[in-house]
């Protein structure tokens, strides 16, 4: 009986390395849980474009918007573990969503294989021009001036400029009076009318208005400075251990074969590392490591202490699920 057992798990084993030898051999749809036309669609279709020549098959961008990524990635969660649908995961859905959501329908870690840490992305600390505020420093000692009068946009509480800006009010003592707004657009809108006076925002939707004067940077919310405005620091520069950056991984479903996950890994290498990617990336609001994407272990590992970072987080703010 053991025997038997024995011979038909090697069977299917062999089986399964005899697939992965094989794959791909049709289109392969990559899962993107953010609207058609946003910075990560427009980074996924580049990425999915340069993997298609690697792969000589077509990476074909699915958009799944919506529940906060709950919808992309629980649909690459229930997927078949072939290697034909992946998901270019955000660091919401894979390491936020687990403290905020209850009921999550999906579990980052048991039901999906890493491939790789594709990107970086962060987001700026921006205010209105007449603000007299040039720093953070000056910021935060401009709100202790009068505690509790001063309003700054994010996209929602729970999400992660709202986090981010807890985490400043936590860092730095302050107490800026958070103003959801209903999308970046119409936040973004409120800081230019002087209706709030700062805000927290994706690089991509700031950086043309803040090169104009339309807005000032004040800081990127994150450990260290971003390509696509070196000249602004850190917010980490002035409250050590400060780092609220956004990521997207590429993830497959779990259980898919570790030829197939190498394969898909050397592809989003070879992407990455890509002259023109590189390029836009930056006019986008993302930073690509620069000696690439690492090995699916790597990813691992990334993504365990940014779940470890952000269980400490949501005990440090008090974040309930919801």
């Amino acid at each position: 009986m053991v025997r038997t057992i024995s011979a038909a798990f090697a069977a299917a084993l062999f089986m399964q390395a005899a697939q992965a030898q094989d794959w791909p051999q049709r289109p392969v749809t990559l899962v993107v849980s953010q609207s058609a036309g946003a910075s990560p669609d427009v980074m996924a279709r580049m990425i999915a474009d340069r993997m298609s020549k690697s792969l000589g098959q077509t990476v074909i961008v699915e958009n799944k918007p919506g529940a906060g990524n709950v919808i992309g990635a629980s649909a690459v969660a229930k997927a078949a573990p072939d290697g034909y649908t992946l998901f270019f995961a955000t660091s919401a859905a894979l390491s936020t969503n687990p403290f905020m959501m209850k009921n999550l329908p999906y579990d980052p870690v048991k039901d999906f294989a890493p491939i790789a840490l594709v990107t970086r992305s962060f987001q700026l600390i921006v205010v209105h021009p007449d603000v007299a505020a040039k720093t953070l420093p000056e910021l935060i000692a401009l709100e202790k001036k009068t505690p509790g009068k001063f309003s700054i946009s994010v996209d929602g509480p729970r999400n992660l400029a709202g986090v981010t800006a807890q985490g400043l009010n936590k860092f730095a003592g302050t107490q800026f009076v958070l103003i959801p707004s209903t999308n970046p657009s119409a936040g973004v809108q409120d800081v230019m009318t002087g209706r709030t006076q700062a805000g927290i925002f994706s690089i991509s939707i700031v950086e043309q208005l803040v090169r104009a004067g339309s807005l000032r940077a004040i800081a990127i919310a994150s450990s260290g400075r971003a390509a696509a405005l070196p000249e602004v620091s850190s917010a980490a520069e002035t409250l050590p251990g400060f780092d609220f950056q956004g990521w997207f991984m590429l993830m497959a479903p779990a259980g898919t074969s570790p030829e197939i996950v190498n394969k898909l890994n050397a592809a989003v290498d070879a992407a990455t590392k890509d002259p023109q990617i590189k390029e836009l990336s930056v006019k986008l609001g993302f930073d690509l490591a620069p000696a690439g994407v690492g090995s699916p272990k790597d990813a691992a590992a990334f993504l365990s202490q940014q779940l470890a970072s952000w269980e400490k987080t949501a005990r440090e703010l008090n974040l309930e699920k919801q």
